[in-house]
């Protein structure tokens, strides 16, 4: 297993880390098999999420700021980030990805997104290349 440090810079944003992630795949010389992206935090995620137009990673991050905002008066948790661990529930703490031929098996507008929602912080990715 490897280890990624992801540094992000906004309270909520989306970072792409589909060429970190294939980087990996690469050095652990994984023809055909698998990779699973695990995030070791609870306010942040990962999800497969198109990277063609950065509109949708607006409006991924608009829509969930609505279902889900910062400021509900509901939220007891002390450290006011109650919103955080929310979503990094509705978006998932990991994915796996298919790989053949040495290469990620995604999509044409398909990339791996490392979803951050109680930055800036200094994050882990976990990365386990599995040999099928």
């Amino acid at each position: 297993m490897q280890s990624i440090t992801v540094q992000t810079h906004r309270r909520c944003e989306m970072l792409d880390v589909t060429s970190q992630v294939a980087e990996q795949v690469r050095s652990a010389g994984l023809q055909n098999g698998y990779v699973i992206c695990y995030v070791p935090h609870t306010t942040a995620g990962i999800t497969i999420q198109e990277n063609a137009d950065p509109d949708v990673v607006h409006d991924v991050l608009y829509k969930l700021e609505q279902l889900v905002p910062q400021d509900d008066p509901g939220f007891r948790h002390g450290e006011g980030n109650s919103d955080a661990h929310l979503k990094a529930s509705l978006t998932g703490l990991s994915q796996i990805v298919l790989v053949e031929d040495g290469r990620l098996v995604l999509g044409t507008w398909q990339g791996i997104y490392f979803c951050e929602y109680d930055g800036p912080r200094r994050r882990q990715l976990f990365i386990k290349c599995v040999k099928a």
